[in-house]
């Protein structure tokens, strides 16, 4: 039998990587810098495309997995935290089981990120302070859409739009769309965090953080740092 030939050509990636010296005791300072240079070198290169994106894997209530990607819009010593309709499939799964695990991938930097852990919902306060910053259309979007929902077309999606601008006009009010009852958020609440840095002749470098103690990510008596092999 024939064998299905790999897809694309090999490349050997050229990476930094990363050694022990340079990782600090709690994962977050560096989380941050990666974060940071990805932003910079989408900036100055464009080579970065969304490079806050993260993929985020659930759990079906019948232990099917489950994977998405979707924007980061928090990191800091409380974990990564991402804004969704609480009523989709993955507000369901994280109802039903709330262990998950999110990464960032920047390809063109060889450096990838995951955390692995469990959901916590994000503060109301802070939900509603990022849904008023977010543009009227995305606003309208959050009313229109039953996220994860089956829909007969396009038109019907449209349509849905439509009727939600008829009733909240854009007035360059923040408030002129009011914050969805499904709308809302999670953090993820890390007991594992690595980092990856790609290397020539696939001998990568693999950093890990396991938790040992409360702690945020970045208090370094929470953690205890070792190395994985590629």
């Amino acid at each position: 039998m024939t064998g299905t030939p790999a897809l694309g050509g090999r490349t050997d990636y050229s990476g930094e990587g990363i050694v022990e010296a340079d990782a600090p005791d709690a994962p977050l300072p560096l989380v941050q810098a990666w974060l940071d240079a990805a932003i910079a070198r989408q900036e100055e290169q464009g080579d970065v495309p969304e490079p806050s994106a993260i993929s985020v894997a659930t759990v079906d209530g019948d232990g099917m997995p489950d994977v998405r990607t979707v924007l980061m819009r928090f990191l800091d010593g409380r974990g990564p935290g991402f804004l969704t309709s609480t009523a989709s499939a993955k507000g369901r799964q994280l109802r039903e089981n709330d262990a998950i695990a999110v990464s960032l991938t920047w390809p063109s930097m060889f450096r990838a990120v995951r955390f692995r852990g469990y959901a916590e919902a994000l503060e109301h306060h802070l939900v509603a302070d990022y849904f008023r910053s977010r543009p009227y259309g995305s606003r309208i979007s959050a009313h229109a859409s039953a996220q994860s929902d089956p829909v007969s077309g396009r038109a019907a999606l449209e349509e849905a739009y439509r009727r939600c601008e008829e009733r909240w006009p854009d007035t360059g009010d923040p408030e002129d769309v009011p914050l969805p009852a499904h709308w809302g958020g999670y953090r993820v609440r890390a007991e594992r965090v690595e980092v990856w840095g790609g290397r020539r002749n696939r001998l990568h470098d693999r950093l890990v953080w396991t938790r040992v103690a409360p702690g945020g990510l970045d208090e370094p008596d929470a953690w205890r740092r070792g190395r994985i092999q590629p």
